[in-house]
This record gives C-alpha cells, structure tokens and sequence, in this order.
C-alpha cells in the first residue's frame, strides 16, 4: 500500500513565511520516512510541500490542481501532476489519502478541513486529521467548543476527530499513533 500523506495550506503564502518553511521541512522528513506527498499542487504552502518532498527524492510529490479563472499552474516541485476542471472531483483526488495535514490557510483550506471532518464524523472514511498550529485555528476551535457542542450541533466525540500540532514532531507523532 502507498504511504500519501496530503497537506493543505494558504496558495497565498511566499517562501518566506514561517508556514511555508514549516511545510518545507515536514515534506522533507515525510519523504525521508516513505512518505509522499500530496498537495494541491499550487503556490506557498502546497510548493513548500512539495519541494521538501521533490528535494528529498525516492517518493512522488503528487499536485492535484484545478482550472480556475484566475491562472494557476501546478508548481515545478510535483513529479506528478493532475489537473481537474471540477473542484469535487479534484477534492475527491486530493481525500484519498488516510493523513491529512491543515496547515494555516483561506477559505479553500477551511473548505478541505470541514470536508474530512465531515466524512469522518460521518463515518464515510476514516483520517487521521492534524491541524498545524493551535494560536492559528484556536478561534476556530473555541467556536466548535463553545457554540456547536454547547448547542449540540455537534458531539463531544466530535472534537476529537483531530488533533492539534505545534511542532512538527508533534505532527510526526500523531502520524505515528
């Protein structure tokens, strides 16, 4: 069986920014470890992540990308590229691994997130889902805590669904779990 581990992320992010250099290095210890990697194949967090995999080398850095109406082109770090016109499609694509890694992003990262959450809550698939940096997603957290489980929107097992990772052996641990 491959060993995917799929990381979502901002596209907006340079290379300089502490998110991007964090996804660089986990690329690189995963790709060390068998791992490869699968990102959106865009910009910042997704071409961080592939590049720390693309360095490493003896694994694929896998970029699912989509047309948009906007220009984007998958990143030159990918040994593999796949490109969908449906964004259901390319999110499915993107899903079929059992790990998945939410470092900080927009809308289309929140999108991703609450599309595994929702599936594993759902028992449709089961992912082990680590979100990168508490200070980050801590309003999100404290928003499922003290809005949806306080109005049982949700269930107290709901919030274990993922963990939270500060570090990246913190992220290496719990893929190891």
């Amino acid at each position: 069986m491959k060993k995917n581990i799929t990381i979502f992320g901002s596209a907006r992010f340079e290379d300089d920014n502490i998110y991007c250099k964090k996804a660089y290095e986990l690329g690189k210890i995963l790709a060390k470890n068998g791992y490869s990697i699968v990102t959106g194949g865009g910009p910042g967090i997704m071409m961080a992540a592939n590049k720390g995999a693309y360095e490493i080398g003896g694994v694929e850095s896998i970029g699912i990308n989509i047309k948009l109406p906007f220009e984007q082109v998958p990143n030159k770090f990918c040994t593999k590229t796949y490109i969908y016109d449906d964004l259901s499609l390319r999110k499915k694509a993107l899903m079929e691994s059992e790990i998945i890694v939410i470092f900080p992003g927009g809308y289309g990262t929140l999108d991703e997130f609450f599309e595994v959450l929702t599936l594993t809550q759902t028992n449709l698939k089961k992912y082990k889902i680590i979100l990168f940096d508490e200070k980050f997603y801590s309003s999100l957290v404290d928003f499922f805590k003290n809005v949806l489980l306080e109005h049982k929107a949700i269930s107290s097992d709901s919030l274990d669904i993922f963990k939270i990772a500060n570090t990246i052996d913190e992220i290496l641990e719990f893929i190891k779990e």
